[in-house]
């Protein structure tokens, strides 16, 4: 789980790197740009999904207790864990250095392609509820579909 981010963000620059020069997709690349992408920056953010799942759940029973607010709260819990997963997706598929600023300002900057990873992200919830043994599978179409966002947004090529 804490090598998750660098990993999404290996297969990322190697779809990306694929896409813009026609370069072959190779484990041995996927590798190289994997070790590049063990920092702590990347480790540490592998300990944010656990972390959001815990806080998530703890939300979800509040928003079912009868505590004031609840109403309030409940549509707003949807839509804010969409954005901050579209924001953490594109912020992990932008470069190396792993700025959730840079992938929020790309989310803002352009919404058609934060769309597409929102329907990306919805379909893969879906597909995590009706079959849990694909989960493991997700985090590939996620990160083509990163990649193919930037790369339709015109995304700046990075070092690998």
């Amino acid at each position: 789980m804490v090598t998750a981010p660098a990993a999404f963000a290996a297969a990322s620059a190697t779809l990306r790197d694929s896409a813009v020069d026609g370069a072959a997709v190779t484990a041995r690349g996927y590798l190289r740009r994997l070790r590049a992408r063990l920092t702590g920056r990347f480790l540490a953010a592998g300990l944010l999904p656990p972390l959001v799942l815990v806080v998530l759940l703890v939300d979800a029973a509040l928003v079912h207790s009868a505590l004031p607010g609840a109403a309030l709260v409940a549509p707003a819990l949807a839509p804010t864990v969409l954005g901050a997963a579209v924001a953490g997706l594109r912020a992990i598929a932008l470069d190396t250095r792993l700025r959730l600023r840079a992938g929020v300002r790309r989310s803002l900057a352009d919404p058609r392609g934060s769309a597409l990873l929102a329907a990306g992200v919805l379909l893969a919830a879906l597909l995590a509820w009706a079959i849990p043994l694909l989960v493991p599978l997700l985090a590939g179409p996620l990160a083509l579909a990163a990649a193919a966002v930037e790369h339709r947004h015109g995304g700046a090529r990075t070092a690998a």
